[in-house]
């Protein structure tokens, strides 16, 4: 005997399950604006792009990329902890903002509260790189120099308190080494004057200018910081294999979105922007400049800031690192 049903209770039944179709299909917003903490035309700001153009085919929603630089990463990543948290809005940054700059001045937000991790995206190597001003041809040779010379192996970095100067300061400490730090405000300037011999050593981050100076023979890798070998410098070895695992450090890229944006969209972006990831297209614009794809679950990246944000705690504490 067919079972009966009053009709209130069809009728209400039916409404929900319209309602919850309405809604899934309705979740994801039809514009999207992806806020990269870096200037225009770098390496981060072309990978957002294509991440951008690969979401917008897959959602069917307009992806804007906003570039808001400063403070390294801190700007824009605010902007992104300040945004509402309705899913229109994610932010495209290295985890440095969250895990390295907090530790050097006042943040604007809380780095591990107002901000939702959503996937990591690559890591870019810190490479370390002789200029014409030596003829240190491998990492021991630069070491033998240092501890020969005390103070007279300068070392360029992007900055005072960039990844590179945390870099320096964990192998002067495990090597006990003297190296002099010069610091610059960026990347453009820094790799000019490497060229022209103004310093012995440079660490950088991987990006096609740096990699068509190796390939002409102008900068001499040495080694470079990467959890594993690269496959454009199969030769390379990293500072782990060299025997400083502390100094082995690599800019961690991913997506963020504001606290509080509902899981079910966190979860829609970590499954698209992955499927982006295992794009062949996107994977080798990524390796042709030495970045490597990561991608991953939303918990293996946020628990990946946790341990990264204690770790450079630690670290700065230790070398007493401040920031300009």
């Amino acid at each position: 005997m067919p079972l009966k049903f009053p009709r209130r209770a069809v009728t209400l039944a039916l409404g929900l399950a319209l309602f919850a179709g309405a809604s899934q299909a309705q979740v994801i917003p039809k514009t999207i604006r992806l806020v990269v903490a870096y200037p225009a035309g770098g390496v981060s700001d072309v990978v957002a792009r294509a991440l951008a153009d690969k979401l917008a085919a897959q959602l069917g929603s307009t992806v804007v990329v906003e570039n808001k630089a400063g403070a390294s990463g801190t700007i824009g990543m605010d902007a992104v902890a300040k945004a509402a948290p309705d899913g229109a809005t994610l932010g495209f940054s290295a985890i440095s903002p969250l895990v390295l700059n907090p530790h050097l001045g006042k943040s604007p937000f809380d780095p591990l509260k107002d901000i939702a991790p959503v996937v990591s995206v690559m890591y870019s190597p810190v490479l370390l790189l002789a200029t014409p001003a030596t003829g240190t041809r491998d990492f021991g040779s630069l070491l033998d120099d240092a501890r020969a010379r005390p103070g007279a192996v300068r070392w360029a970095t992007s900055g005072q308190a960039s990844l590179g100067h945390v870099v320096l300061e964990q192998l002067r400490a495990a090597a006990k080494v003297d190296i002099t730090h010069i610091p610059y405000k960026g990347g453009g300037q820094q790799l000019n004057d490497a060229l022209g011999g103004q310093f012995e050593i440079l660490s950088t981050n991987a990006g096609p200018s740096v990699a068509a100076q190796i390939k002409a023979g102008k900068l001499r890798p040495l080694a470079v910081g990467a959890p594993a070998r690269l496959d454009n410098l199969p030769k390379v070895a990293t500072l782990a294999e060299l025997g400083y695992p502390a100094a082995n450090l690599s800019s961690l890229f991913g997506v963020f979105a504001p606290a509080g944006t509902p899981s079910i969209l966190i979860e829609k972006y970590n499954v698209e922007i992955n499927k982006a990831l295992a794009s062949p297209d996107l994977r080798a614009k990524l390796q042709a400049t030495d970045n490597v794809p990561t991608g991953g679950r939303t918990e293996e990246f946020a628990n990946e800031i946790a341990g990264e944000f204690e770790s450079n705690g630690r670290i700065v504490r230790a070398a007493g690192i401040r920031a300009e």
